[in-house]
């Protein structure tokens, strides 16, 4: 995807809407807006004043949000229509079109007589007897950003999602794997499925009134004043609307409502009532999808999981070969040395991102000087997130984290019990909650579980957080 053919698409989307072709100023404005010139810059470029590149725009980016049905501006231009750009070209490989805003955006057709014989994806046409319109609301979804592998996880939910119609799927694991991304990029597979498509983060711990009232007036259109009272005639009115409408809710950073220094997966005291959304989603037939992200499960789902076929976990792990193309991207040397980096940080994305850049500052990129000084070195930035996480942790759960940091090896249930002062229901407490939490690494031989931590994790707790704090 170059600027050309954006330009290319908000040519047809404005020819749609007015009838006319992008004249010079608004495409300097386009083009300076994608490469992030500033509007001075931009009215150079278009050879007019400041003043009336900005009135232009103002007018432009209303054309563009009234066709797509959402607030399009020179700060969220180049994100959303990244995020198109994924979305149609996914939904063309399946059908060979899918609606956008008020537009449907066709394989192999372009209605623009500027680009007749062009074959794009970023081609437009009236929605004259297609499918329904799909309503999004995606202002809480993050930037897009570079997707590496998870092939199989993208396979895995669109089965469960499409095929088995799951009500409620939790996307699961540690810090910097990939929930978030990986909750983006199947969003395009799946969408035309769904009459409603909405992204909410839990990041601010909103409640659960604000969560349901938030949701039914984009789903309803009731304002404010129209709504129910009571969270139960609200949690009602919800599932109404999604037994009515097939509806896909994305809920992002739920670890935010649930409690810590507790075993994982309670809600923090004002949040409880969460717990009943999740069941009445996971329990109740309907025609919708709820996805959550988390660090943790919340204790319901891990029940809702065994008890019930429509309910289900993914824990994802980190990349394998495909964390590859990560450090490519990043401009690291020594291809050769790369197996050993992405097993030591243990294939997360967010780590090796890290490490990466502080490869490519302190050593140009040569992966083989760095692993010459034979250590396991933590950024602050790591550290950081990796204290997040940790200070979520009971006090049962560090004194295991504790006692496995100083073990090189990895130790049975027997063998810690001999270790920590703990009663044997303490310590299976524990090692589930750190499985939860997904700090401990399970492996099975001779007919018995062995449990461990990550090099990462084991360097972190050794040096950083609990051995020296206990």
């Amino acid at each position: 995807m170059d600027v050309e053919e954006i330009l290319k698409f908000a040519d047809n989307l404005v020819f749609t809407k007015t009838g006319k072709h992008l004249d010079n100023v608004q495409e300097a404005i386009l083009r300076g807006s994608w490469q992030g010139q500033k509007y001075p810059k931009i009215a150079e470029e278009a050879h007019c004043s400041e003043g009336h590149a900005r009135d232009v725009a103002s007018e432009l980016w209303k054309i563009l949000s009234d066709v797509l049905g959402e607030a399009v501006n020179k700060s969220n231009f180049k994100s959303t229509f990244k995020r198109l750009h994924i979305s149609i070209v996914s939904s063309t490989v399946e059908k060979n079109s899918v609606q956008i805003g008020n537009v449907n955006v066709c394989g192999d057709t372009s209605h623009s007589p500027k680009v007749p014989k062009t074959r794009s994806p970023f081609s437009t046409s009236t929605p004259e007897n297609t499918q329904p319109q799909i309503r999004q609301d995606l202002r809480d979804a993050p930037d897009i950003s570079s997707f590496y592998g998870r092939t199989s996880e993208l396979a895995t939910l669109q089965q469960w999602i499409l095929q088995e119609r799951c009500r409620l799927v939790a996307i699961l694991g540690i810090s910097g794997i990939g929930k978030t991304d990986l909750a983006l990029h199947i969003l395009p597979l799946i969408q035309h499925q769904f009459d409603y498509v909405i992204w909410r983060s839990l990041g601010a711990s909103p409640t659960l009134e604000t969560t349901l009232k938030n949701l039914i007036k984009f789903l309803s259109n009731l304002s404010e004043t129209e709504l129910p009272v009571s969270t139960d005639e609200l949690l009602s009115l919800l599932m109404e609307k999604l037994r009515s409408h097939r509806c896909l809710i994305i809920l992002d950073d739920v670890q935010t409502i649930l409690s810590s220094r507790q075993i994982a997966g309670n809600y923090r005291h004002e949040y409880d009532n969460y717990s009943t959304l999740f069941k009445r989603i996971g329990e109740t037939c309907h025609n919708s999808c709820l996805i959550i992200n988390s660090w943790e499960p919340p204790r319901e789902i891990v029940a809702l999981t065994r008890e019930n076929a429509r309910v289900r976990t993914l824990l994802l792990d980190g990349l394998d070969a495909a964390a590859g193309e990560l450090l490519r991207e990043k401009g690291l040397l020594d291809e050769q040395q790369w197996e050993t980096l992405i097993n030591t940080y243990r294939g997360n994305p967010l780590w090796l991102k890290i490490v990466a850049a502080m490869i490519q500052e302190l050593f140009s990129g040569r992966v083989a000087q760095f692993l010459q000084y034979d250590l396991l070195f933590l950024p602050e930035e790591l550290k950081a997130r990796l204290q997040q996480q940790c200070d979520r942790l009971s006090e049962l759960e560090k004194q295991v984290m504790c006692c496995m940091g100083n073990e090189i090896e990895s130790v049975s249930i027997s063998q810690l019990l001999l270790k920590v002062q703990l009663s044997p229901s303490e310590l299976f407490n524990a090692l589930q909650s750190l499985g939860w939490h997904s700090l401990i690494e399970k492996q099975e031989q001779d007919n018995q579980a062995l449990f461990t931590l990550s090099p990462v994790i084991r360097q972190y707790v050794k040096t950083e957080y609990f051995c020296d704090r206990t």
